[in-house]
């Protein structure tokens, strides 16, 4: 039990320092991740019209997108949170570390995001890190949310994205 909570405990400081070894903008997990998952996501981002001191602007206010493996079979869920939930209960939330602007125009950033402490919990249990490339479209509306009346309305815009589960070695 104590050499588990020594390994535990080693585990948890080496994550908390990785923050500051990625550079900013950089996307890509640290080099002793390794691949668990890799999914497609296919559906939409969602945005509220929010007031915001004079003006009115369209803010995220979740995923709401299928995941799917290779052959193009549903096996979860990308929501809120963000949390990514597989069909047998298995889910990972995901923290912010760094983003870079999209290649193609139109398209939401690319991601890496670090689990969130104690929020992932079965095949997603080691989960340590979550990217997302190869993004198309899902970019808040450039039309709407102009007038005060339109505080409160959503859009769904359709976007894919390539997912990426990563554990440590």
């Amino acid at each position: 039990m104590r050499v588990l909570a020594t390994i535990l405990a080693a585990f948890t400081v080496a994550v908390a320092a990785l923050p500051a070894q990625q550079s900013a903008g950089s996307i890509d997990p640290p080099t002793a991740a390794s691949v668990l998952l890799q999914a497609q996501g296919d559906g939409v981002q969602i945005y509220i019209c929010t007031a915001q001191q004079t003006q009115q602007k369209w803010v995220l206010k979740a995923p709401d997108a299928k995941l799917l493996d290779a052959s193009g079979s549903a096996i979860g869920t990308h929501f809120a949170g963000p949390t990514w939930k597989l069909t047998d209960g298995s889910q990972v939330q995901g923290e912010l570390m760094a983003s870079k602007p999209a290649p193609e125009s139109g398209s939401i950033p690319w991601l890496l995001l670090r689990a969130k402490p104690a929020s992932a919990s079965g095949k997603l249990a080691s989960v340590a890190f979550i990217r997302r490339t190869d993004t198309h479209g899902g970019v808040a509306p450039s039309t709407g949310c102009q007038d005060p009346a339109d505080v409160g309305q959503t859009s769904r815009i359709p976007y894919t994205a390539a997912y990426t589960f990563y554990t440590l070695r």
